[in-house]
């Protein structure tokens, strides 16, 4: 019994030394920073803040589809002037392959002051307006004038900053935005980030205001859909090229090419290219 009684107090001098936080506290790790009403955490979110190093130039040098692949589930990060960070799983890319692309604003290989971005290093930002409105936001990739189109996000942290930044771009009453709504589509990621022209040709490396982090999520060719890019006219051959990429059952996802899902599910093969 003397040995039993002095390993208990031998526990307990270890428990009141210890320097944890009680368990109720860690509940607070989850809570965010910005005073948001959403949802204070993703299942995604909650690993990636604690891994928050940016992804450096080796990621970003590699060919434009390998990029465009290996976009999909690593985290944007968006810095507001005030402080507050806005961060988004990347659900959907597009690839602009450059020269021979008829649908690439660098077609036929020519460099323009509007395209410059696109001929920079690897990770460099490309940002371009359409409609004389809306803007998207692209990341050059290895290859003369190639980059890659952030086409979806699924917010993960600062939703109530996306909503006022994405109902100020908005005219007239509106419905509250729901969650998947707020960054849909190319233009909708840029408004609610407060991406305009302001960010062309910035480097993802190395910017203060907007940069990536890699996500923990391994992605397999089964959660990966392949399919024809949006909106890019007629362009022959290229506007039927598999050169967009989507998380597979994804919500947040712009357009789902049920078709394409199909013919996935139905002959099992998930590696279309």
């Amino acid at each position: 019994m003397p040995r039993k009684r002095k390993l208990l107090a031998q526990l307990s001098a270890l428990q009141s030394n210890c320097s944890l936080p009680p368990f109720d506290a860690l509940g607070n790790l989850n809570a965010l920073s910005d005073g948001d009403s959403s949802p204070k955490s993703s299942k995604y979110f909650v690993t990636e803040k604690k891994n928050s190093s940016r992804l450096e130039a080796d990621f970003f040098n590699q060919p434009c589809v390998s990029l465009a692949k290996s976009f999909l589930g690593q985290i944007l990060v968006r810095k507001l002037p005030d402080g507050r960070e806005l961060w988004g799983r990347i659900v959907e890319t597009e690839a602009y392959l450059g020269g021979e692309d008829e649908a690439s604003h660098s077609k036929g290989g020519k460099q323009t002051q509007r395209n410059a971005a696109m001929f920079m290093k690897p990770g460099t930002l490309y940002v371009y307006q359409i409609y004389g409105i809306y803007f998207c936001v692209n990341v050059s990739s290895q290859g003369e004038g190639a980059a890659v189109l952030l086409r979806s996000l699924e917010p993960l942290q600062g939703l109530d900053a996306m909503r006022e930044l994405r109902c100020a771009s908005r005219k007239g009453p509106t419905k509250p935005l729901k969650d998947w709504q707020l960054c849909n589509g190319p233009s909708k990621l840029c408004q609610a980030l407060g991406i305009d022209k302001a960010f062309d040709q910035r480097d993802l490396t190395q910017d203060a205001a907007i940069w990536m982090v890699p996500g923990h999520d391994l992605l397999g060719e089964q959660d990966v859909v392949v399919t024809t890019r949006i909106g890019i006219g007629n362009r022959g051959e290229w506007a039927q090229k598999p050169l967009r990429f989507y998380l597979r059952g994804n919500k947040f996802v712009s357009i789902v090419d049920k078709k394409t899902e199909r013919e996935m599910a139905a002959t099992g093969d998930f590696t279309c290219s």
